[in-house]
């Protein structure tokens, strides 16, 4: 077979055993009560898409390792934060959303667009070092899970395969059923919030931290905080968001710039909550990751995590095989997530950045400088895995340069957003800009709270 054939297969194949799942239940079901809330379920599935698969990415091995740290260390008291992030990151995510729905282009492409050309490139090229570093820590994250299940694989070939993998799958298969993978792949979140539940949490104690906000200001704490807010809010998901309701518009026929521009009460009213479920999702991953890793690790003295995969195997004496196997499993899964989108969300910053064609509805002959990213980016973050990286180093890193790209970009989406000449009746509204600039002056503080904090 040949090989597009077998990256095709490969990614029909959960849509096509979800797709089966649902046609065998509605058969059953069809003359049981209930057949409106069905509908209704399927409705909402159907309107789910870029906004979905940004907030699951979010939560990739990076994101777990840093959230199993939290909880690990400072049990349940950083909760708080699942919570806290939630209406920021959404509002972020659907004004990107909006400004591409709206105008038909991507972030880069407008920002290109109204903006120095000057901090565009130096944003783009920050984005795709600290992008690389994220890759190869998933990269490593998602072999060291696979050996956690099977032992006997070596880490190099591990480390390889998925690298390959997630290329062709972007490369060779198209948008559509990329769009509808990527979609279906989010359900491995749910492993997350499966094995807390199985790992027994004390509910009146989370509840408690969830609700009552509380901080001992040393420099760990300051650290791990900095870390959250650049794992929830991260440039990435900004330049990926936006062009993928792009990517979106094209997959319906709008094939034009002119067909693109503007959108309907119903469009806005689908992305809105398309994203903030997407965000949701992450949010309460988020959640239930500290919560686990608070309620099992903690009173062990367990406080040092240093990849997702070391949490997994704490977690295995004293929280059993179930959670321990589920913890694995979403490590893996959450990396074929999320890689795919860290590469291309690079790529389409820095192919939007110099004008050239981009998209992953095009081909690779098509579009070989947007692709041509991909690869790069993908072998940067390869090459960390064999040159002796510490993957928490590589985390390290990628959050500095994310401290430092994060504030840039924010202040010109809260920008791009509010201008009535580019988003004629879709502006912001008032509160929506204050938030906005409210995140601007949190993510400038944590950026600079990391700097301090690691360099001084």
């Amino acid at each position: 077979m040949a090989g597009k054939d077998i990256v095709e297969e490969i990614a029909d194949a959960p849509a096509i055993a979800v797709e089966k799942t649902i046609e065998t239940t509605q058969k059953i079901l069809h003359d049981l009560p209930g057949q409106g809330s069905i509908k209704k379920a399927k409705r909402f599935w159907r309107s789910l898409g870029p906004g979905l698969t940004t907030g699951a990415s979010d939560d990739d091995p990076s994101g777990i390792a840093t959230y199993s740290q939290t909880g690990a260390q400072f049990g349940n008291q950083l909760l708080w934060l699942s919570v806290f992030t939630f209406p920021l990151m959404s509002v972020v995510q659907e004004m990107c959303a909006r400004i591409g729905l709206v105008t038909g282009k991507g972030l880069a492409a407008n920002i290109r667009t109204h903006y120095s050309r000057k901090v565009l490139y130096l944003t783009a090229v920050l984005l795709l070092a600290a992008n690389s570093f994220n890759i190869g820590a998933n990269l490593g994250a998602m072999a060291e899970g696979t050996r956690l299940l099977l032992p006997d694989l070596k880490f190099s070939f591990l480390v390889v395969l998925f690298a390959a993998v997630c290329l062709l799958l972007q490369i060779f298969t198209p948008y559509e059923k990329y769009a509808r993978y990527l979609k279906y792949l989010a359900f491995v979140l749910l492993a997350y919030i499966f094995s807390a539940i199985l790992a027994g949490l004390d509910w009146a104690a989370v509840g408690r931290a969830t609700i009552l906000p509380s901080i001992t200001w040393s420099q760990e704490q300051i650290i791990l905080i900095c870390a959250i807010l650049g794992t929830t809010i991260s440039p990435y998901l900004f330049f990926w968001q936006t062009s993928q309701e792009v990517e979106e518009q094209i997959a319906i026929g709008r094939t034009t710039l002119a067909a693109r521009q503007g959108a309907t009460d119903a469009e806005v009213k689908d992305m809105r909550v398309d994203v903030w479920s997407g965000m949701l999702l992450s949010n309460v991953v988020m959640f239930f990751i500290i919560a686990a890793c608070a309620a099992v690790l903690f009173p062990q003295g367990i406080t040092q995590i240093g990849s997702a995969a070391e949490a997994a195997e704490a977690l295995r004496p004293f929280a059993g095989e179930a959670t321990f196997f589920l913890f694995a499993i979403g490590i893996i899964g959450t990396g074929m997530l999320a890689i795919p989108v860290l590469a291309g969300s690079a790529s389409y910053a820095l192919s939007e950045s110099f004008g050239w064609r981009a998209g992953l509805g095009k081909t690779l002959k098509q579009a070989h400088g947007f692709y041509g990213v991909i690869i790069i980016s993908m072998l940067l973050g390869l090459a960390l895995n064999f040159v002796g990286l510490n993957p928490m180093k590589a985390l390290i890193y990628s959050a500095v340069l994310n401290g430092l790209i994060a504030p840039i970009v924010l202040v010109l989406i809260v920008q791009l957003s509010g201008n009535p000449k580019l988003m004629g009746g879709r502006v912001n509204r008032p509160l929506t800009t204050a938030i906005g600039w409210g995140v601007v002056a949190l993510m400038t503080v944590a950026g600079v709270s990391t700097l301090v904090a690691l360099f001084v």
